[in-house]
């Protein structure tokens, strides 16, 4: 039987999986669609009605999975076709087959309220999603429980019988439906990607509050049904053994009351006790000197001949005669059994006799009853405070915290209403006050950090050299900076080394806005002061990488192009600490990038070691350096400028005046960007070498 059940549960998995598969991909199901699911689980209810699982003389099956799973997981309207589909069928095959008259009412009922139920937790509680795994089983095995209600609901006029089939049916169908419908919850769940509900060791932190307050409503129902089990098990025990006792005690009576009438002829009462048969009670008459039986009725004969009752059994009958009744295990009697005894004369005792298994089987019958309703009773209350507790408290929790998200994200101008009871408006009133607060202090904050930028701003401007019209007549130069924020990382410079040399420095530090340029200014002041100390470019950086080392617990950088040119021979010597190549062009010839040597970035580790390298100008020739902004400026397809295109940029208009080259060059990399963002500083110097002179003018 378990093979053959497992087999047939595994079938409605497999089909589950199967549909779920073909399915789930497609955004909504079709009419058409929900209709064919439908017809499946129907002919499989269907199938069921005819295939069944022998259990004796009674035939199992899993047949209400069907409509419970087309209405769960698939749609409403598949779980209503499904269960009228088996429903009728099931009742149409008793009456034209005659398979299952005894249940035919009861099965045609419950497959047909399985799909009802699936779809109206499917449109109102789930709304569309599905049952965990949990929620899968405890559906499967409620159904099942009304199920066998419903057969002992049905035949009222044949308890003995209804009793006996949910005592054989009840255990292996409940079990094997809920199995089945948790199966198929996993099935879907490992198709669609999902985890398990059943993982008790989650941090506490991470499980939701409706399965937390499900959990501990479950835990509460159980103790309380299992309370009521008990309590009702005992009254039921006691209401039996009272009443029966009672009842043995008036047929005792009865008895004797006839020999007592008859002027007290044995033979009469033999003769009245041999036609008293039922299937309850039965009777024996007891020599009271000798304690052998004279007189045997049980459900099988009239009369027999039995032995004696011992000398301690007589005594105790003796003792009880006209008495309450009570329980013994006599081995004269067939059974343990509840008997009341009669004193007939003084040579006589009457035994009226009941068997306990026919006592505890009426009791049986109604606690079993009482216990399908119970279990009934109790769902329908977890579920209605589950349902409350959703509609009322977690999904009002939910709509704050979507509020509560948008607001962290940034919307601030977003407002919690929601007034379902006067806690959620509280709530809500206070989120949206303190909100309202909020926004007032960032204004605030963002106007003060505006005006600190400002100021920062006009500080690192100031500290740029504005002048390009030098005194020395030979050198044409500009630079100009565009910080991507209100304060940026690169900067450049441009000063004497005595009186017949000019530094030229371009630089730009990791990150934006405030810490950057306060490092710019650190960095720029080293250069300048150790440039004037009459160090190559090599020896300058190489000390200035060291001072700025020091102390640097932002772990920030800086790139560096320096250059030293000796105005009267025109030679400039140079050094790159992981700056852009500067791009060169020789007089009357065409822009070109130099690939120098690259060092190491400065503020990275102490006593780096940076190469030194020359260029020879010549008059009419052009040096363009720039920092990292311009070739990587991007559109809005994400395309950087880069070198080629700058290159060629500039070779279109090498022989405007530095001016004119770069803000053409800056106007381009604008045109390029479009309407993307820019995201780096971008910073350009420009040098023309127009002769050599052996008498430069001094600053």
């Amino acid at each position: 039987m378990i093979l053959r059940m497992t087999l047939a549960t595994l079938i409605y998995v497999i089909v589950t999986g199967f549909l779920w598969k073909m399915c789930h991909k497609k955004e909504s199901f079709s009419t058409r669609l929900k209709i064919i699911i439908g017809l499946i689980y129907g002919g499989s209810a269907v199938l069921a009605n005819h295939i069944g699982i022998d259990y004796g003389s009674l035939v199992l099956n899993v047949r209400d999975i069907g409509p419970l799973a087309a209405g769960l997981f698939f749609s409403p309207l598949s779980g209503l076709i499904a269960g009228t589909i088996g429903g009728v069928e099931r009742v149409l095959a008793a009456e034209i087959w005659g398979i299952g008259i005894f249940t035919r009412w009861a099965c045609g009922i419950s497959t047909f309220l399985a799909g009802v139920l699936a779809a109206i937790l499917n449109r109102k509680v789930y709304q569309g999603r599905r049952p965990s795994m949990t929620q899968a089983f405890f559906l499967g095995a409620v159904m099942e429980v009304f199920h066998m209600y419903a057969v002992l609901f049905t035949n009222r006029d044949q308890m003995n019988y209804a009793y006996y089939v949910v005592k054989a049916a009840a255990v292996p169908m409940i079990v094997f439906t809920a199995i089945g419908m948790t199966l198929c919850s996993a099935v879907i769940m490992k198709l669609a990607g999902e985890t398990s509900d059943i993982g008790w060791r989650v941090p506490e932190e991470k499980i939701p509050v409706t399965v937390l307050f499900q959990r501990a409503l479950l835990l509460v129902t159980i103790g309380l049904f299992i309370f009521n089990f008990i309590v009702s098990y005992n009254l039921q025990t006691r209401l039996t053994t009272e009443t029966t006792s009672q009842k043995l005690e008036f047929l005792a009576g009865e008895k004797a009351m006839v020999y007592y009438e008859s002027g007290g002829d044995i033979e009469r009462l033999k003769a009245h006790l041999s036609e008293q048969i039922n299937y309850e009670d039965y009777y024996v008459l007891v020599d009271a000197k000798t304690g052998q039986i004279v007189n045997y009725t049980d459900h099988d004969s009239e009369g027999t001949e039995s032995p004696s009752l011992t000398e301690k059994q007589l005594e105790e009958v003796k003792e009880n005669a006209g008495g309450g009744a009570f329980v013994v295990d006599y081995p004269v009697l067939p059974w343990t059994a509840m008997i009341a005894s009669a004193n007939i004369g003084t040579d006589y005792l009457l035994l009226a006799v009941r068997e306990m298994d026919s006592i505890y089987d009426a009791r049986s019958s109604s606690m079993y009853e009482s216990t399908l309703s119970d279990i009934l009773m109790f769902t329908v209350f977890y579920m209605l405070v589950a349902m409350l507790a959703d509609r009322l408290v977690v999904r009002n929790l939910h709509r704050v915290n979507t509020s509560l998200r948008k607001i962290t994200g940034g919307k601030l101008d977003e407002r919690v209403w929601v007034h379902t009871s006067s806690e959620f408006t509280e709530l809500s009133e206070d989120i949206n006050t303190t909100v309202t607060a909020l926004r007032g202090y960032i204004d605030q904050a963002e106007q003060k950090m505006k005006e600190e930028l400002k100021l920062a701003a006009a500080i690192q401007d100031s500290a740029l050299p504005k002048n390009f019209i030098l005194p020395t007549k030979n050198i044409e130069i500009y630079a100009l900076m565009t910080p991507a924020k209100q304060v940026g990382g690169d900067f450049y410079d441009f000063f004497y080394i005595g009186t017949d040399q000019l530094c030229l420095v371009i630089a730009d530090v990791s990150g934006k806005g405030v810490p950057a340029s306060l490092f710019m200014m650190r960095a720029k002041t080293a250069i300048k002061n150790y440039a004037r100390s009459g160090s190559s470019p090599a020896e300058i950086l190489q000390r200035v990488n060291n001072t700025l080392c020091e102390g640097n617990d932002a772990e920030m950088f800086v790139t560096v192009w320096i250059g030293i040119l000796d105005l009267k021979t025109g030679q400039m010597q140079c050094a790159n600490a992981g700056h852009e190549y500067p791009v060169l062009m020789r007089a009357n010839g065409e822009y070109e990038l130099v690939k120098d040597k690259h060092g190491l970035v400065l503020a990275a580790m102490e006593n780096i070691r940076l190469r030194e390298y020359s260029m020879d100008m010549e008059p009419g020739d052009r040096l363009f350096v720039y920092t990292d902004g311009v070739p990587e400026a991007i559109n809005v397809k994400e395309d950087a400028y880069g070198t080629d295109r700058l290159v060629d940029k500039l070779n279109r208009i090498k022989n405007a005046p530095q001016e004119q080259v770069l803000e053409d060059v800056l106007q381009d990399i604008r045109n390029f960007a479009g309407e993307a963002e820019q995201f780096d500083d971008i910073t350009m110097l420009g040098l023309t070498y127009l002769y050599r002179t052996d008498n430069p003018q001094t600053e």
